[in-house]
């Protein structure tokens, strides 16, 4: 049998640290490495300082070192690390590889933490009584991927609070499911999720078989085995976008398997609901499809995401398996999928200065009697009318008009109905659709000519800013069986459309809702900081039900964000201005200044101009073009669904954040507007890896309170 050969992330990290000439060296090495770990080229020689003694090194030059695992059984090759001789050396000391006795995860054990919790055992410091988890036995938090070395330390944590600190001690799976229970989810559940049994059935897994353990979901989240082509290739050309090969094992979950319906799936920002999707589509275009006739379509609600997704396609599909998926915004396909079947596209999609003049003669009905604001009919004709399909009085007679703050009588909507239908009568005059229109008039094509639905797998990205009417339409487009709809979406980012029920539109996700929690971009310190704007606001998931992020964490830890207001415009842009310099001009690139508005930009530009830092807007319905030298400035909408090293949140100004054009008198409305914007801003702060900053001047928004 051929060796099992295995590559870790961290060695892709450690090699990127190296110099230019080692780093050509060491893949070198890992090439060598993958083809043959026996060659007579590498030279493995014991490792005296390390505790374990399956580690190895081998030599990429005269000085510098790879650490390599290598167990006596299963013939495998793990390549770990890189670095200089004696810095290699005292990684490979201070660490220990283990195979978990009751998951069968390949862990690595930080052994100054080993030597840690060895000392609270032998003292008997350990808490047995009042410990956080104490009505939870050894055995299941080892089953859920606490080390068994571990469990005194994990006996200390007494709150919630105190499981940060355990947070660089532990194994991701480790950390992750302690902070579930940590957050009030039941053992039952986080096992549930984590496919842990219940049962109190022996163990069955080798502790030596390292082989078995590379197997394992979860050790596939840190170790790419070499023999796969495609994932090593996409690590070499971005080892930083470990998106593209490392998995979460939740992630594999949801994407490698067969579904019997339409699933949704939730999760916060930065959880990877798009990287899911993305490997989902690519998954199906692999392992379902064969017909060169029938595309799996990602679809999402802007030009600008499916755009940036089509790009990020092409990172992780070959070229065969990219035709057999569609990536279009939805308001495109329709727009395309009608002119198709003959129906020509004379009219346009909303044009706001011409709608302003169809609701100003529109309103010239408007009823005396109920004092009604005219922004009372453009809100009840969105919230209301569209979203429903009213086209008659009598429909609107018997609508439900749930979430408006202003009451209406039966006498009083025969009076406001004259004006929805002037503006109706109007549009058609004009020759001009409204997005809502549009879906309908695909829904009624269908039905009328019994259109067979032309795709049989839809995968929907940002579902939270889909409409009713929109969702109707995608499971027309769907042929109805297994695999057909795949929803991701968050309505703590919902910043375009409105609450939808998925179940009124004919997809039933029973049995099939799924959330992520691990947050994997930001910080916890920039997470949390996001995640307070939104603290009290209830949001739906998307069914008619509420969303909580109970659970919902990030893995890494860094500095506090930077949240301050500044006197002066000149000093914001000042502070921006010198946080930039001190970064080295590469780190440019993977910077970012957002605003609310478009106007705003020129403030910065032309501060950034005043200091030669070079910069890149990324504009409407293009991509980010790498190629382009410069700090990247764009608005807060544009930077959905991307992501930054550094960010920098400016502006945020009292009338500009929340954006103060909204005229309704409705309380209902006005609750809307700021919890999108929030929302909003939420968006722009979790686009941030390791450093945001939230700034503004004069005046700060009411938000940062």
């Amino acid at each position: 049998m051929q060796p099992k050969v295995a590559i870790s992330s961290d060695f892709f990290n450690s090699v990127l640290k190296l110099p230019r000439a080692q780093q050509d060296k060491a893949v070198k090495l890992m090439e060598t490495f993958r083809q043959n770990p026996k060659s007579p080229g590498i030279n493995y020689e014991t490792i005296q300082v390390a505790r374990d003694k399956n580690l190895r090194s081998v030599r990429i030059d005269q000085a510098y070192r790879a650490i390599v695992l290598a167990p006596e059984k299963g013939d495998v090759y793990i390549l770990l690390w890189a670095d200089l001789h004696d810095d290699a050396y005292q990684w490979a000391g201070d660490r220990i590889f283990k195979i978990n006795p009751e998951n069968g995860v390949l862990q690595i054990l930080d052994t100054q933490y080993v030597d840690e919790a060895k000392q609270i055992q032998q003292s008997a410091v350990a808490q047995t009584n009042t410990n956080l988890f104490a009505d939870i036995r050894d055995r299941s938090l080892v089953r859920l991927g606490v080390p068994e070395e571990f469990l005194p330390l994990v006996r200390q944590v007494l709150r919630p609070l105190d499981l940060d600190d355990l947070k660089v001690k532990l194994p991701d799976e480790a950390y992750e499911a302690l902070a579930l229970l940590a957050d009030g989810i039941s053992l039952e559940e986080v096992m549930s999720v984590y496919d842990v049994s219940l049962q109190d059935t022996p163990s069955i897994i080798d502790t030596n078989d390292f082989a078995s353990a590379l197997e394992n979901p979860d050790s596939k989240r840190r170790f790419l085995l070499a023999s796969d082509d495609e994932a090593l290739q996409a690590m070499l050309d971005a080892p930083l976008e470990k998106w593209r090969v490392f998995l979460h094992p939740l992630q594999r979950k949801l994407i490698f398997r067969d579904w019997n319906g339409p699933v949704r799936v939730l999760g916060g920002a930065g959880t990877g609901k798009t990287v899911v999707a993305m490997h989902r589509a690519k998954w199906l275009a692999e392992h379902v499809h064969e017909s060169r006739e029938t595309k799996v379509l990602l679809t999402t609600f802007t030009k600008n995401l499916a755009l940036d997704i089509e790009q990020n396609l092409k990172h992780i599909c070959a070229p065969e398996v990219l035709r057999k998926i569609e990536v279009i915004n939805l308001d495109a396909l329709v727009k395309r999928f009608m002119e198709k079947h003959g129906y020509k596209i004379n009219y346009t999609f909303l044009n706001e200065k011409k709608t302003e003049e169809l609701w100003d003669n529109a309103l010239t009905l408007k009823p005396s009697e109920g004092d009604l604001s005219e922004s009372f009919f453009r809100e009840e004709w969105n919230k209301v009318i569209q979203p429903q399909n009213i086209n008659s009085l009598e429909s609107y007679l018997q609508a439900r008009r749930v979430g408006r703050g202003v009451q209406l009588s039966r006498s009083m909507r025969k009076a406001v109905w004259d004006v929805f239908e002037n503006y109706r009568v109007a549009l058609n005059d004009a020759g001009l659709k409204e997005a809502e229109d549009v879906y309908r008039d695909a829904l009624t094509l269908i039905e009328k000519d019994q259109l067979q639905a032309p795709y049989t797998h839809i995968l929907v990205d940002e579902a939270q800013d889909f409409g009713m009417n929109a969702f109707r339409l995608l499971r027309r487009l769907v042929v109805e069986d297994k695999n057909d709809l795949f929803i991701v979406g968050d309505a703590h980012q919902r910043i375009y459309g409105s609450k939808v029920v998925l179940g009124q539109c004919g997809i039933k996700i029973t049995g099939r809702s799924h959330k992520l929690r691990i947050n994997y971009r930001t910080t916890e310190q920039i997470r949390q900081s996001a995640v307070s704007l939104l603290k009290g606001i209830a949001f739906d998931d998307l069914d008619d039900k509420q969303d909580d992020q109970s659970g919902y964490r990030s893995l890494m830890t860094g500095a506090e964000p930077v949240i301050h207001c500044f006197d002066t415009a000149k000093a914001e842009t000042d502070f921006i201005v010198a946080s930039l310099q001190e970064r080295p001009e590469p780190s440019w690139l993977n910077a970012c200044i957002t605003v609310r508005r478009l106007k705003d930009m020129e403030r910065y530009k032309a501060a950034l101009t005043d200091a030669h830092i070079p910069y890149y807007q990324i504009e409407q319905n293009t991509v980010d073009n790498a190629k382009h030298p410069g700090v990247r400035i764009a608005t807060m909408h544009r930077v959905k669904g991307l992501e930054f090293d550094y960010m920098y949140v400016a502006g945020v100004n009292e009338g500009v954040v929340p954006l103060n054009y909204l005229e309704s008198d409705d309380v209902t409305v006005i609750r809307e507007h700021e919890q999108k914007e929030r929302s909003l801003l939420y968006v722009a702060i979790t686009r941030a890896k390791r450093f945001c900053a939230i700034t503004g001047f004069g005046q700060f928004s009411g938000f940062m309170a």
